[in-house]
């Protein structure tokens, strides 16, 4: 028996004023690099910078002001730290330019079908691609989504996409897969069976990234845990959930906390292969 490995921890950074958890604490380029710094500090693997927020009901911000809050965030991020940058973003416009500052990664809620190029651009780029599943869009996924089975449903979405980027263009090894939970599921009847079935995303064979920090679907399960940020508990869980599933990297922003969980996690899982 192989000892497991942890899942990698990518930090979140949200240039946005107005994502879900901390919408307007980094909107200032100072801010946001402080921030960044923190999180690598504290263990992350990863930075995800984000100009946009996708927040159920979030309305769309102009290319223009997406590239003019990230661009100058990733560049100076990319001249001090040699942690892989990812940009999180639907245009493929910013995706170029964040990719062209130092971005190494870029992360698509739309799995490259948010524009007509997208696939053209992911192709080109030749950069490491994040496919999300989603289903709607920000403003109106959770408006009463419906699945008759959420797991096959997303695995054959997320199986499909891929392929599609690798007929453009995609290499195969650059591929990684997002189950999507919390974009356009249920709090409970969708995002639970979810987090139950990752194993058949993570059987798809691409290395699967998990959302699920700070989601609602923790308060649906404690009511007191309103605030985004008092969701820490919830947010580790999953996390270990995903780790147990064999997902290669959680998305998360408490990343000391998910970090030391998982250390904990990997070291209690090792003694046990020893042992046996």
């Amino acid at each position: 028996m192989q000892p497991p490995i942890p899942p990698l921890v990518m930090g979140i950074v949200n240039v946005t004023p107005d994502s879900f958890s901390d919408g307007g604490r980094y909107l200032d380029l100072e801010a946001a690099l402080a921030h960044a710094r923190r999180l690598i500090a504290d263990g992350a693997d990863i930075l995800d910078v984000g100009g946009e927020s996708t927040r159920p009901g979030s309305e769309p911000v102009s290319e223009a002001e997406e590239l003019a809050r990230v661009v100058p965030v990733i560049a100076a991020l990319a001249a001090e730290t040699d942690r892989p940058i990812s940009i999180d973003t639907a245009k493929p416009a910013v995706a170029r330019a964040a990719v062209a500052a130092g971005a190494r990664i870029w992360n698509d809620v739309t799995a490259l079908t948010g524009a007509p190029d997208s696939l053209e651009t992911a192709a080109g780029l030749g950069c490491e691609i994040v496919l999300m599943h989603m289903k709607g869009e920000p403003r109106t996924m959770q408006r009463e989504p419906h699945y008759d089975d959420v797991v096959a449903e997303v695995a054959a979405y997320l199986a499909a996409r891929a392929e599609a980027a690798m007929t453009a263009g995609v290499a195969r090894e650059k591929i990684w897969l997002d189950p999507g939970v919390g974009f356009g599921k249920h709090m409970v009847r969708h995002n639970l069976p979810l987090m139950a079935g990752l194993g058949e995303v993570v059987k798809l064979g691409f290395p699967v990234l998990l959302g699920a920090s700070r989601k609602s679907f923790i308060s649906a399960l404690d009511p007191a845990a309103k605030a985004a940020d008092q969701r820490l508990g919830g947010s580790i869980a999953a996390a270990l959930a995903g780790a147990a599933a064999g997902v290669a990297a959680v998305r998360v922003h408490d990343v000391r906390e998910t970090a030391q969980a998982l250390k904990v996690w990997t070291a209690i899982a090792q003694a046990g292969v020893r042992a046996s």
